[in-house]
């Protein structure tokens, strides 16, 4: 039978004979469910557990949506009917049909009084058990660890930062312009880039949107783009992904403290917006939803001098001009209890393209936001250079081929002015805003530096 085909019962058939009215009844999902009290209605999903007190069987059904406890006397179903129940294994699929009625004590406040039964595949014996798994086993299952609750919580958690994310753009009057997947030339440095064949010359997967973003934005003025990245990035940390998904606005004419205001209300809203849809799912995941809520502007926000000094009062060696690590990062976070920006990063741990710093040339006009409980840094943006002449120097300073960037220096050409950007990646705010211990959990199918499958 098709997924999407209902069965068509007819009058008299023996898995609907004890239905009032019998005839075809619809087909909800359980989230739906109390809207269909005292309803004849249809579900459609897998088992995830089934008990018997010998003239009752309770079988718990999901269906993607929600779970529902479905509940048989031995007079409510025909006799084959009640032996098919009765051999049904944990994800076994079946399609269940019975009268809703409230039940404060069931999932949902709804459960169902099983009147038809039809089973549409018997599960082999389930290999994610109620029992402690390792978490390379969990990993190498994750195709069926994705139906667990919590997993799923993760998961919808992960969805509505999404909706979040572009809601919040396309109410700034950001327009959505896709960037490329496969790039002529690095973005973020030539050390972590995947090279593929692209035809008769070489490509790469893209490290990010933003140089495409930037003649966007010199044409719309203000766009974003969301889509994976991909860093070839030899770490085995709690934060990194090989394949991660980033929202990548520009914005021309504005500056480094216009992109930090931005980041700041976004990271508002969304959250927000979590704690006020996802209270549920919070919920499953156990977490802790007062440090969500004292996330209110504003900010902090302190120079890249000031978190050396504030590394070194942590008791962590930091020499001045280096790149924060990882330890930095968490040494810092925790010091606040909402993001915290740090501005002012020297020149030559960032990208090619930063604005040099005005009042000392040793630095440059990014920032960085550091998401609080030692979460590190979840958005990683700035102003952008205007000038032609100094990006030309900056493309010398960093070895980088001329030829591949004369689209990118057009931009400086023609029209050039002052533009500013972020960065803002989802698994790593998804890992903050649901207390997530690794980025792993927070992917449908993470790509790590050991791990390809499934």
């Amino acid at each position: 039978m098709g997924a999407s085909t209902p069965p068509t019962y007819e009058e008299g058939d023996p898995r609907l004979s004890t239905v009032p009215g019998s005839g075809v009844a619809a087909w909800i999902r359980v989230a739906d469910a109390p809207a269909h009290v005292s309803q004849t209605v249809e579900l459609r999903g897998w088992v995830v557990h089934r008990r018997s007190s010998g003239k009752v069987q309770f079988l718990v059904i999901r269906d993607g949506s929600g779970v529902m406890q479905c509940v048989a006397g031995v007079q409510d179903l025909p006799a084959a009917a009640w032996e098919e129940c009765a051999r049904l294994t944990q994800e076994s699929a079946v399609i269940v049909q019975g009268v809703l009625r409230a039940d404060a004590r069931a999932p949902g406040g709804v459960e169902m009084g099983l009147r038809g039964l039809e089973v549409v595949s018997v599960a082999e014996p389930y290999p994610i058990s109620p029992k402690e798994h390792g978490t390379d086993f969990l990993m190498d299952h994750r195709h069926l660890w994705l139906r667990s609750s919590r997993q799923q919580a993760i998961l919808r958690i992960r969805a509505e930062v999404i909706a979040a994310f572009r809601d919040f753009m396309d109410g700034e009057g950001f327009l959505l312009v896709d960037s490329p997947i496969f790039t002529p030339s690095a973005c973020e440095g030539t050390s972590t880039l995947f090279e593929t064949q692209y035809f008769d010359q070489k490509a790469y997967l893209t490290q990010s949107g933003q140089l495409y973003q930037e003649a966007a934005a010199l044409a719309f003025g203000r766009t974003y783009c969301f889509g994976p990245t991909f860093r070839a990035e030899k770490s085995k940390t709690r934060r990194h992904l090989i394949e991660f998904w980033m929202m990548e606005p520009e914005w021309a004419f504005a500056t480094l403290d216009d992109v930090i205001a931005l980041e700041e209300r976004l990271l508002v809203y969304t959250v927000g917006r979590i704690l006020d849809r996802r209270a549920a799912e919070l919920g499953t995941v156990e977490r802790d939803t007062t440090r969500l809520e004292r996330v209110q502007p504003p900010f902090p926000r302190i120079h890249y001098n000031q978190a050396v000094e504030r590394i070194h009062q942590a008791g962590l060696p930091f020499e001045w001009g280096n790149d924060l690590g990882g330890t930095d990062e968490t040494a810092l976070s925790e010091q606040f209890e909402t993001p915290v920006f740090v501005t002012h990063y020297p020149a030559a741990v960032k990208a090619f393209y930063m604005e040099p710093d005005p009042a000392d040339a040793r630095l440059c006009l990014a920032c960085d936001c550091l998401a609080p409980e030692g979460h590190g840094e979840i958005i990683g943006g700035g102003q952008r250079m205007a000038s032609l002449e100094l990006l030309n120097r900056r493309i010398d300073e960093h070895g980088l081929p001329h030829e591949a960037f004369e689209w990118y220096k057009d931009l400086r050409r023609y029209g050039s002015v002052p533009h500013a950007g972020f960065g803002i990646g989802v698994e790593r705010t998804l890992a903050w805003i649901a207390g997530l211990e690794h980025v792993r959990e927070t992917i449908p199918f993470p790509r790590m530096l050991y791990r390809l499958r499934p």
